[in-house]
């Protein structure tokens, strides 16, 4: 699997956003008030609505269900199961130093 997506979170949308785009120029896709997908960044990812965390780093796989396998067979810890969200479904992880994580698919 490789990295394919960079997620941010903000207790401040418009904060952020407005930093994102006069800092570095980036622009949005607009999904409500909860989501804003990134545009222009070089990678493809989003800023979610909730409390300030580390960006959440996703791993794209064409097969969930094995890849959740594989992630708790390596010792990662599942905190998140599979769930669906527009466009997917994905499940979220820590791997055993703690780094949050997740995984996504498009089927």
């Amino acid at each position: 699997m490789k990295i394919d997506y960079v997620e941010f979170s903000s207790p401040n949308m418009a904060k952020t956003t407005d930093f994102f785009a006069s800092a570095f120029g980036w622009g949005f896709n607009d999904y409500g008030p909860e989501y804003q997908e990134l545009t222009g960044a070089g990678i493809s990812g989003g800023i979610a609505a909730g409390e300030a965390a580390a960006p959440l780093i996703i791993l794209r796989s064409n097969d969930l269900e094995a890849a959740l396998v594989k992630v708790e067979q390596a010792g990662g810890k599942i905190t998140r199961p599979i769930y669906d969200f527009p466009g997917g479904r994905r499940f979220e992880f820590t791997e055993p130093g703690g780094t949050a994580m997740a995984v996504w698919s498009d089927t």
